[in-house]
């Protein structure tokens, strides 16, 4: 399993569940959660295999930003 962390700008819980469930229709052997708590408002990603861009794509999307946390 590959992790992969990014920081987004996510602000409230009910709009990360939604996120998650678009991000497990594109990845949907995959563990999506937020941490909400974090000043980062860390998406953190656990799969196979993971495309960071389409992760991305996916949050910019829906009007929120997102990049991978180094």
């Amino acid at each position: 399993m590959v992790v992969e962390v990014f920081k987004t700008n996510v602000a409230e819980v009910r709009l990360s569940e939604l996120l998650i469930q678009q991000l497990l229709n594109h990845f949907p052997d995959s563990r999506v959660n937020f941490d909400m708590e974090d000043c980062d408002k860390i998406l953190r990603i656990e799969a196979e295999a993971i495309i960071p861009e389409k992760i991305i794509e996916v949050l910019n999307a829906n009007g929120y930003s997102c990049e991978v946390l180094i």
